[in-house]
């Protein structure tokens, strides 16, 4: 087995281990930012070891926030499938559109090769498993369908996987080199096994994942709009509000926070922007659909933790290129 890789931020003082993380997770993963919700407290722990081509990661840290854009995504080498199965804590993974929320005992997976964002809103300690992409790929399996979808991990065979991961992490120590690339080669067996069923699953689960798409892809479009709301989706997808809402059954956060978290993020976007071609802060409020300031003010506080106008001061926040897109 290769030797485990494993860092700390305990040996640091506490106003160098938030750089520190962020270098180290930008290194580990290949190109990944990270914010920290405009914490100044924050330690970390990673450590990781490769079962044959894929690496498996145990990651214990606060509540911290990464993100990959485009551009980061063609820089790397590597294209890896990403699983991130957490057991404390919980995390959100959003791509193409989707966001799943995934607990202990369950499992998601997203593509390194297009952006993505995942949200650690509270301390977690999760595993994080990376599969080459080439080990995936199955003929008529459109992968990119089941990217940030909520793989499950209850019971079936995504259970076995999830339970071959973590397992084979724990043992690595114990494996020889031989051993530990027959349990990379299982790990990707079973989670190309997952997706297969995954994809097969002609539910009403899927059919309120397709809705959910509709939905999102909807917002998105008018987000900028301060009209807009339930009612307004629901006539223009022709559906009812107990549909959309339905859709978001089961989901971390109801269909209105969601548009909150998308217009919050994308004014954290602007905030982020300085110098004399910098908008005021009111001005990108009501840019993205916020035409009460005070409520615009309080909502963002509770997100970042900051007023608009000490987040947009913040030495350590102007660090960061781009926040998590929700």
């Amino acid at each position: 087995m290769t030797a485990a890789t494993v860092v700390s931020t305990d040996n640091f003082a506490p106003r160098e281990r938030a750089p520190v993380w962020r270098e180290w997770v930008w290194k580990h993963f290949g190109g990944l930012q990270s914010d920290l919700y405009g914490d100044t407290d924050f330690d970390g722990h990673m450590a990781a070891g490769q079962a044959g081509d894929v690496i498996l990661t145990k990651l214990e840290a606060n509540r911290h926030r990464v993100v990959r854009t485009a551009d980061m995504a063609r820089a790397s080498d590597t294209g890896y499938f990403k699983i991130v199965a957490p057991m404390q804590g919980r995390a959100g993974v959003e791509q193409m559109g989707r966001r799943a929320w995934v607990s202990p005992g369950a499992w998601t997976i997203y593509d390194t090769t297009g952006s993505y964002a995942v949200d650690n809103p509270e301390r977690v300690e999760h595993l994080i498993v990376m599969v080459p992409k080439a080990q995936l790929i199955e003929r008529g399996l459109a992968l990119e369908n089941l990217m940030a979808r909520h793989v499950g991990g209850a019971s079936g065979i995504s259970r076995v996987a999830l339970t071959t991961m973590r397992s084979t992490y724990q043992e690595l120590p114990n494996m020889s080199a031989a051993a530990a690339r027959g349990a990379g080669e299982l790990i990707a067996q079973l989670v190309r096994l997952s997706l297969i069923e995954l994809s097969g699953q002609e539910t009403a689960v899927t059919q309120r994942e397709a809705l959910k798409d509709r939905i999102r892809a909807y917002v998105a479009g008018r987000l900028r709009d301060p009209a807009l709301n339930i009612e307004q989706i629901a006539t223009a997808l022709n559906c009812s509000k107990r549909h959309l809402h339905n859709a978001f059954a089961g989901e971390e956060e109801t269909l209105a926070s969601y548009i909150l978290h998308l217009r919050l993020e994308a004014c954290i976007r602007e905030l982020q922007q300085n110098g004399p071609q910098a908008s005021p802060i009111t001005d990108i409020a009501l840019s993205w659909g916020f035409n009460n300031l005070s409520h615009f003010s309080r909502v963002f506080r509770d997100h970042t933790g900051l007023s608009p106008s000490a987040f947009r001061q913040s030495p350590l926040l102007r660090t960061v290129v781009q926040p998590l897109q929700h």
